[in-house]
């Protein structure tokens, strides 16, 4: 080869050296829009069914609701019991089953694959007759944090939307407190019939015979410094409706009897309550709750956490439902309670 005809293959070496690269980013590039726009594996479509209706309270279920309501695809719901057998979960409400107002299917054929939901809002002194359902169910539905699927009946979540929110002024009630079911026995009842000799509390509900409608529940309670979140049993996870609806919808503050503060911690907004643990006397906690609605200053840093968080409360048993098919894919597979009761009382 001459000197002439080396330097001209040099020089191809060379030109093609320097293409490489634009060829390898090319070819990868390529991959990754192939990657980005490769159709996704449809997800298959998983059938809910409702044995009973919590309580006899039906919605309706007709179309597609978890994707119309919920933006969930892939999921749908029946009431339909003539479904049993093409339903990939069957949800079983405890109330109904544990006073015979519904009965099991075990007259049915079982499909291997399809898991049976155990659900209960309830806390366990309110779950009366598990022993019977042993051995029958694979999966919890329940408040608690440590339940299969577990369904809050509220939550909160960073983002305020509120920055400066302020609680009313000119409140003309001091402390209300809604009871339908008063037990003298109850925890909160001593506590009530305690604090009543400190401060003066409004009392409605049916236990009073004031029954409140939705419409006024609200705006009855926001005239309130305080609104008395007392949970009927002091069970673990077990917050309710009267803190996450009663008392944050209505723009109060609420002082909670329930399970530990550190729980309430965990799942209320930041420095959004008053425990009664907190004191060792009613008396202590009367004249803290005199001291904090006589400052203004004070008042309002129960209303910091508005600037930072937001709540979100679970109301519609259509929702609720709706989540299993979001935990689907993580659910424990092969599980069987042998012991339901042993679970519930954990």
């Amino acid at each position: 080869m001459t000197t002439s005809g080396f330097r001209a293959f040099l020089l191809l070496l060379l030109f093609l050296s320097s293409l490489l690269p634009l060829l390898y980013f090319s070819l990868s590039d390529q991959e990754l829009h192939q990657h980005k726009h490769r159709p996704a594996v449809p997800q298959r479509n998983l059938h809910i069914l409702l044995w009973h209706w919590p309580f006899g309270r039906s919605y309706r279920l007709d179309g597609d609701k978890c994707l119309e309501m919920y933006n969930i695809s892939n999921c749908f719901l029946t009431d339909n019991t003539s479904t049993f057998a093409a339903a990939d979960v069957v949800v079983f409400h405890h109330h109904e089953i544990s006073r015979g107002l519904s009965t099991l299917p075990l007259h049915l054929d079982r499909p291997a694959s399809q898991y049976w939901v155990w659900l209960s809002m309830e806390p366990p002194a309110n779950n009366a007759n598990l022993t019977q359902l042993n051995g029958l169910f694979n999966l919890t539905m329940s408040y608690r944090r440590d339940a299969d699927i577990s369904i809050p009946y509220g939550e909160t979540r960073l983002g305020g939307y509120e920055p400066d929110f302020q609680g009313a002024r000119n409140r003309s009630c001091f402390a209300s407190w809604v009871v339908s079911r008063y037990w003298p026995h109850q925890g909160r009842a001593g506590i009530y019939q305690s604090l009543k000799k400190y401060i003066p509390i409004e009392v409605y509900g049916k236990w009073n015979k004031k029954p409140l409608s939705n419409n006024k529940l609200l705006s009855t309670i926001a005239n309130c410094f305080f609104y008395l979140a007392f949970e009927n049993s002091e069970a673990k996870d077990y917050i309710s409706e009267k803190l996450w609806r009663n008392a944050f919808q209505a723009g109060v503050v609420p002082v909670v009897l329930g399970p530990s503060r550190a729980t309430y911690e965990a799942l209320a907004p930041p420095g959004s309550f008053i425990h009664v643990a907190d004191f060792q006397t009613t008396a202590d906690l009367a004249a803290y709750l005199r001291h904090v609605a006589a400052d203004r200053q004070v008042y309002e840093k129960y209303f910091q956490w508005h600037r930072t968080h937001t709540i979100k409360t679970y109301t519609d048993w259509r929702e609720r439902l709706c989540q299993i098919c979001v935990k689907y894919p993580t659910l424990p597979a092969q599980q069987v309670y042998e012991d339901l009761e042993s679970w519930v009382y954990s």
